[in-house]
């Protein structure tokens, strides 16, 4: 990413994030060795989990059971409608009339809603219904969708194409595509507070409280201030690399799952077994992320194609080799799924389907 003017040294900067900003890799799940990075240099493989009655590996479209055919594509479309709805009812167009417009021009752009998926898969995975988690399920995506509003503007990515669309900027001017985002972050709470329904108001606030912080300084921020810091450093290094993905991408991701997972009403160790799943895939998402970036077309991924590239900035395949980085996305994929050996195997289905799709997809 362009840094913005308020850093006025990179290589500053990156010193003072490396000081200054706690770095804890998984809390110890999948933390990967300073000294030699063994897990990145070595031959990768997934690893099985027995305990799981999974007779085949999913692909994109469908996870083969035992005795039942669970199918991906019918279960992406079926939740991709009730969400698309949810967001279309929750923001309605009203005065002043511009702000709500560019708020529902980004928010209903289409994407994959790979977050709220798995926000309704956790909470229905421990016990919930869908009508638990869907405030949430639409209160993670639009703070999602304000992080790419924000992340387009000229001062952070400078990016004119999104969802196959013009970006927000280049639609309203930078001025409203700012205070879209920000109406949309403001909305996110409001919504998840006094929207979610058959919850208890404890559990509410703990929800609240887990979004907030995935998306401030200990998550998305701290994530983002560190890339705009680092970009353009030739020294930036794979831990380093990690904490800016970890709290840039994967911190909201994983807030999806955990927050699914309270709100269904999950017990303590079922809530800590899918943090670690969606740290893994949190992660996951971020790596295939830079693997397409190099692999694929604009038209291909829907938003400008190489960017990285071109402005030096620090990826898993610059820093291991494209073929190395695909290996370590399998090792990340592998973990997530361990983490899913306890639950019923036909529950966790859509949540190991939805790995399984982060790491194979293709835009």
């Amino acid at each position: 990413m362009r840094s913005m003017n308020l850093v006025d040294s990179w290589g500053q900067a990156c010193l003072v994030i490396n000081q200054s900003l706690p770095y804890n890799s998984f809390n110890g799940l999948m933390k990967i060795n300073s000294k030699n990075r063994k897990i990145l240099q070595q031959s990768l493989s997934y690893r099985t989990f027995s305990s799981v009655t999974v007779s085949a590996i999913a692909t994109n479209e469908k996870v083969v059971m035992e005795k039942e055919e669970f199918n991906f594509k019918v279960y992406v479309a079926e939740k991709a409608i009730c969400v698309n709805k949810a967001l279309d009812e929750a923001i309605m167009v009203k005065d002043p009339p511009k702000i709500h417009e560019a708020m529902r021009y980004s928010l209903l752009a289409g994407g994959k809603r790979v977050r709220p998926m798995l926000c309704l898969a956790a909470c229905e995975l421990v016990g919930g219904n869908q009508g638990n988690a869907m405030a949430a399920a639409c209160a993670v995506e639009m703070i999602h969708t304000m992080s790419l509003i924000h992340d387009d503007l000229p001062c952070m990515d400078d990016d004119d194409l999104r969802r196959g669309k013009p970006t927000n900027h280049k639609v309203y001017g930078e001025d409203v595509a700012v205070l879209a985002g920000d109406a949309l972050l403001a909305f996110a709470f409001e919504y998840l507070a006094t929207a979610t329904t058959g919850v208890s108001p404890s559990r509410i606030l703990v929800a609240v409280a887990e979004l907030a912080k995935s998306v401030g300084t200990e998550g998305l921020v701290a994530g983002q201030v560190a890339d705009l810091a680092c970009t353009g450093n030739p020294n930036v290094g794979l831990e380093m690399l990690e904490f800016i993905h970890i709290h840039k991408t994967a911190a909201l991701l994983e807030a999806s799952v955990v927050i699914g997972a309270i709100l269904g009403g999950g017990a303590d160790e079922e809530v800590d077994k899918l943090r670690r799943f969606a740290q893994c895939i949190g992660l996951l998402f971020q790596v295939v992320d830079d693997i397409l970036d190099v692999t694929k077309s604009s038209s291909e991924l829907g938003k400008t194609a190489g960017k990285d590239l071109a402005v030096d900035k620090t990826t898993y395949p610059k820093l291991l080799g494209l073929e190395k980085a695909k290996e370590f996305a399998a090792e990340l994929n592998g973990e997530a799924k361990q983490q899913l050996a306890a639950f019923d195997s036909h529950k966790a289905a859509p949540l190991i389907a939805l790995a399984d799709y982060i790491a194979n997809r293709q835009n």
